[in-house]
């Protein structure tokens, strides 16, 4: 079982920047993959980054450029680290961790981007 805790969520103006992280516990953390997704309103959940155990990072296109996921297994702590928001960045961002068939997700952070 793991346990994934989401903070750094925020009220920001566009152009702004902001680092989400994701705290994990109750297992062994470096083992999984981790990944953030979001979901606006009225809105299916995207994936925005991964990074995979081995430190392979994946972006959507959303994402290339402007976001940078990062982790420290030391820490059992995923990060996000976004510049140059937009207002259409605007959503709830979610913290995943998987491997094989363990899933687990936590419960969010909220990031509003005002124009």
């Amino acid at each position: 079982q793991v346990q994934l805790v989401e903070s750094g969520g925020d009220l920001v103006q566009a152009g702004g920047s902001l680092r989400l992280s994701c705290a994990a516990s109750g297992s062994i953390f470096s083992i999984y993959n981790m990944g953030w997704y979001r979901q606006a309103p009225g809105k299916q959940r995207e994936l925005v980054a991964v990074i995979t155990s081995g430190g392979r990072t994946v972006y959507a296109d959303c994402a290339k450029g402007r976001f940078t996921i990062s982790r420290d297994n030391a820490k059992n702590t995923v990060y996000l680290q976004m510049l140059s928001l937009k207002p259409e960045d605007t959503a709830v961002y979610y913290c995943r961790s998987y491997l094989n068939d363990h899933n687990y997700w936590g419960q969010g952070t909220q990031v509003t981007v005002s124009a």
